[in-house]
């Protein structure tokens, strides 16, 4: 029998972004929600189901076990930061009601389904891998015997791992998910400092070739080759966003690197869809797109790139195997500020290699290169990545801290310490990164002229400006 089915991401910390395929699940420094995607494709699959973002929609853990108390079967997105919590949370829901089936997915349920299952009587599966159709063989009640990709606790109490479920391969397959966005979500609570609001944000494929030893998501679900939807079907479902969802004022592609170099030809050829659409757009990118691409990408809607510098420290790079250099990197972000395209930067601090230079290094290197806004991270070594391994390896993380990443607020915390550079100076250079990036009387005027043309963005800025020293002030305790 079909089962009456709930796709959950659990109430965990105020502010928490934990529902992203993002590399940090956490809260962060301005209030910030990515769409649920992971759990939006296969509620797309499974009729008359419902996602409910908990976080996002601001609902107590009461407000939610009332929802969750009408379903036959709910399946939680989990994280590692939010685990302990998403448990106790399912526990509840046991309590409320015994018959309910419980499954887990995401990365922390791929990477260690046996621990995720042992946690509590109260997880009655996991799907591991790409656990779209697993979802949907499950919701369909199909014996949990014959679901690849299904680790499960059996009646008797052993815990079953079912052969592995091969990845998707045609990926226009999947349904979209905008649909789901408009009928369970409320768009206006996704919310992004550097993206238009409101917008929209959807993979257009899955995996990364990039090998990069931190990025958690294609070292665990989505693999590293980069598996894509046709151009024709990416824009089918922005013209379905235009027709159905006018509000939306940005589309964002995101792929772990949309312009991955083997595929520039159907980005082009999405750009120019876009543009005869007159939609605007952002993506995230590598630090290596041809100025040639860039320029057909700009003329057709690009607003903006997410791009993940890292490090200004060529060795570092070297060390987390980006498959880049700084002088590749200043060259395209030349290229792009001659374009007008606006970058967001992503930095890491404390990856193997740093020291206080090369932290000195990176700040400066973001200051020369001047993205238009930029994101600090710390180092955050994820159980089932290369940087995991290498930390416990080398005795920089105690295999027991791999959960602590964020503090009880759900703040993100330093876990790697090596001799010579302790986690506190890790954790403590990130306010120093962000004061002196934005403090600069250049990047102060830059913020004012915007805000001067805009009072919609006058107001936005001046609330992030709020949360932003709010959080400097907290990271100083």
């Amino acid at each position: 029998m079909a089962l009456k089915t709930l796709f959950l991401q659990a109430p965990s910390f105020d502010g928490f972004d934990g529902g992203a395929g993002s590399r940090y699940q956490a809260k962060r420094e301005v209030r910030s929600f990515w769409y649920p995607t992971w759990l939006a494709q296969p509620a797309a699959l499974v009729p008359n189901s419902r996602l409910l973002d908990a976080p996002a929609d601001g609902l107590t853990v009461e407000q939610s076990r009332a929802v969750a108390r009408g379903y036959d079967l709910v399946i939680m997105h989990i994280s590692t930061p939010s685990f302990p919590t998403d448990v106790r949370f399912a526990e509840l829901l046991k309590r409320d009601s015994p018959h309910v089936k419980i499954g887990l997915v995401g990365a922390k349920a791929m990477v260690d389904p046996t621990g995720s299952l042992n946690a509590s009587q109260a997880v009655d599966f996991v799907c591991r891998e790409e656990f779209d159709y697993t979802c949907k063989e499950v919701a369909e009640g199909l014996p949990l015997e014959s679901i690849m990709g299904l680790s499960y606790r059996a009646a008797d109490g052993r815990i079953v791992h079912n052969p592995p479920r091969a990845v998707i391969e045609n990926m226009d397959e999947l349904p979209f998910v905008a649909p789901v966005y408009r009928r369970d979500l409320q768009i206006e609570n996704y919310f992004i400092g550097y993206l238009l609001h409101p917008y929209v944000s959807f993979y257009t494929g899955r995996g990364c070739r990039s090998k990069c030893t931190f990025c958690l998501w294609p070292q665990t679900v989505g693999g590293h080759r980069y598996r894509v939807r046709s151009a024709e079907n990416v824009i089918a479902e922005v013209k379905w966003i235009k027709e159905n969802m006018p509000e939306v004022k940005e589309i964002m592609f995101d792929d772990d690197t949309f312009t991955d170099s083997a595929n520039l030809a159907r980005v082009e050829a999405i750009a120019r869809e876009m543009g005869l659409l007159g939609m605007t757009w952002s993506c995230n990118a590598k630090a290596n797109v041809p100025y040639e691409t860039l320029k057909v990408m700009k003329d057709n809607g690009l607003r903006l790139l997410l791009v993940g510098y890292e490090s200004g420290d060529d060795q570092i790079l070297h060390n987390i195997k980006k498959g880049l250099r700084t002088d590749i990197a200043r060259r395209f972000s030349d290229d792009c500020r001659k374009l007008g395209v606006l970058i967001h930067g992503t930095f890491i601090l404390g990856l193997p290699g740093e020291t206080t230079e090369t932290i000195e290094k990176t700040i400066n290197f973001a200051k020369e290169i001047n993205p238009h806004t930029i994101q600090v991270s710390l180092a955050a070594p994820y159980p089932g990545t290369t940087l995991y391994k290498q930390a416990v390896e080398n005795g920089w993380l105690q295999e027991s801290d791999a959960a602590n990443l964020v503090n009880d607020k759900g703040v993100q915390l330093a876990a790697i310490s090596y001799p010579h550079l302790t986690k506190e100076e890790i954790f403590h250079s990130m306010e120093i990164f962000y004061k002196r990036f934005y403090l600069r009387p250049s990047k102060i005027w830059e913020i004012v002229k915007e805000m001067l043309a805009s009072w919609d963005f006058t107001k936005r800025r001046l609330r992030e400006g709020v949360e932003f020293f709010r959080f400097l002030r907290a990271h100083q305790s």
